[in-house]
């Protein structure tokens, strides 16, 4: 097949402009075509009076390979690449050890669905509880302040991904394809057929609990087994070799070969990973507040009369200031037409995190508005930026009135410096609620004064971003893992523990929940790989 790329065309073009120009931009007749698709369908809204949707198009024709030879040097014409998931492996019938995969979110869960495809059989281990009782504990917080702290935003089945906008789209390299496995792999558990080639796909949370479970469903129907409510609490770690694992329950688990995929907020299994001698390193992330806005605001200055049109839906944003105190402030985990929720996963701190549904209909658009810190802010060794994490989660406790309740305030208090009595026009979404303070206190200073520089330089670009009555909400502290389990570059396993392999954000590997599900299926392969090669020595 051949693959058109850049292919423009406006907002309103008619049924039959893609096969027009398809005839047009290779001058072959309508005979010709056999068929097309489109593989990519993206927008450029940077004209809003004008916006283009941009496509990328996989063709086949009656003479494909002389359109190849007479385009070569067309940079809009190529060969479309192959887009087919290819097996490294295949479980030997005479497997004696079966791979475990502790934690089920995306890179877990996909590194077990790749391993029980290829014949391996994983176990997984999953602290937290299936996902339809792990959103029965999530919202029963969210409404009555009862938090379970095995089961939560954090820890369960489908993993934090699960309570987020489900956004499918990374910035990471990706030669092998692995992302179409994945969408392919989404779409057969039915999430819709649009993710496969929107340019900015994403699910929504209550899409995502369905998907989970028939992915669940899959690996347990290949030979896999799951087991919720199932912590890990030591590691067997023999002359640098992971030889397995001791449950919460006492129960033992042996094997060679052990993936580490736990999320970002798994800190007491951070603690005992490092206390067994497994080398991790302190690493950078970043820390801020929620901010909110009314939807239709950004619809309307990111689309400007096109705002509400059905392709373009909720207009998002992304953004990013380099500070004159040296810091870097950006949005981070946008949630068109979402709202704000409660992510803590330990008793007495308040952490905020975003979510949206697939319809991305509610009245709020939300985002993270945060500062990149790095170890020289929290030094103290490798584990210290999980205290600097819950020092601020503390604190936001407190300001919030001890009751889980967060800490709030309207962007013009917030620069101005003053604590205001109301809410204005921006009704906050955070459950279960929200208390109006001074969040000049929640962060460092040097984290304020980034936060109050880049607000208003952001309303250059996003008009209204200053909004006077915007609210922010705080604080938000888990945009990653502070630490990184570095792992070898070729083997993917600890550089000093043999066996183990860590994966996705809880390691340092990822930072969503596309880029963790691909890391997912690399982790599997080398795991496959490993297994093989120990069986054939």
């Amino acid at each position: 097949m051949i693959r058109l790329s850049n292919i423009q065309l406006p907002l309103d073009h008619d049924a039959t402009a893609l096969e027009n120009t398809i005839l047009s931009m290779l001058e072959i007749s309508a005979e010709q075509l056999v068929r097309f698709n489109v593989f990519r369908r993206g927008y450029d809204a940077r004209k809003k009076t004008h916006i283009m949707l941009i496509y990328t198009l996989d063709i086949e024709t009656t003479c494909d390979d002389a359109l190849l030879s007479r385009f070569a040097d067309h940079q809009q014409v190529k060969a479309t690449p192959d887009l087919d998931y290819h097996p490294v492996a295949q479980a030997p019938a005479t497997l004696t050890e079966r791979p475990i995969v502790i934690g089920f979110g995306p890179c877990g869960l996909l590194a077990a669905l790749v391993l029980a495809q290829m014949g391996y059989k994983p176990i997984v281990l999953e602290r937290g509880k299936e996902v339809r009782e792990r959103t029965k504990d999530t919202f029963g917080f969210w409404r009555k302040k009862i938090l379970n702290t095995e089961s939560n935003v954090q820890f369960g089945e489908g993993g934090a991904g699960t309570f987020s906008d489900g956004k499918l789209y990374s910035q990471v390299k990706d030669p092998k394809q692995y992302s179409r496995k994945v969408l392919n792999e989404f779409v057969a558990a039915g999430a819709p057929d649009e993710i496969l080639y929107v340019s900015k796909p994403h699910i929504g949370t209550f899409k995502l609990v369905a998907m989970v479970e028939k992915m669940r469903a899959q690996i347990v129907e290949l030979g896999g087994e799951i087991r919720f409510s199932a912590r890990v609490d030591d590691m067997h770690i023999e002359d640098g070799q992971i030889t397995g694992v001791t449950l919460a329950n006492g129960e033992q688990l042996y094997s060679k070969h052990i993936a580490i995929a736990i999320g970002h907020s798994a800190r007491d299994t951070f603690e005992m990973i490092h206390n067994k001698g497994v080398y991790i390193e302190a690493k950078p992330f970043s820390v801020g507040f929620r901010i909110e806005h009314e939807q239709s605001a950004i619809d309307k200055a990111r689309f400007g009369p096109n705002a509400g049109n059905e392709i373009l839906g909720a207009a998002d944003y992304k953004l990013v200031h380099h500070c004159k105190n040296g810091r870097s402030v950006y949005s981070f985990c946008m949630c068109p037409g979402g709202t704000v929720v409660a992510a803590t996963s330990e008793e007495n701190r308040v952490v905020t995190n975003g979510m949206s549904q697939y319809s991305r209909n509610e009245r709020n658009a939300n985002s993270a508005v945060v500062v990149g810190i790095d170890p020289s802010d929290y030094p103290g060794g490798p584990l210290a930026g999980i205290e600097f994490q819950r020092k601020l989660e503390s604190h936001a406790f407190v300001m919030g009135g001890s009751n889980y309740d967060a800490p709030a305030q309207t962007v013009g208090a917030f620069l101005r410096g003053e604590t205001q009595e109301h809410v204005g026009t921006v009704e906050p979404s955070f459950k279960p609620g929200i208390k109006l303070t001074n969040l000049a206190d929640a962060l460092p200073d040097f984290c304020i004064e980034a936060l109050r520089e880049a607000i208003p330089a952001f309303n250059k670009k996003v008009r209204g971003f200053a909004f006077e009555d915007a609210l922010l909400t705080g604080v938000e502290t888990r945009t990653s893992a502070p630490i990184n389990i570095t792992r070898d570059k070729h083997s993917l396993e600890s550089i000093n523990t043999k066996g183990l392999y860590p994966a996705g954000e809880g390691a340092g590997y990822a930072g969503g929940i596309m880029s963790a599900a691909i890391d997912g299926i690399k982790i599997a392969e080398a795991m496959a790989l490993s297994i093989n090669n120990t069986m054939k020595a």
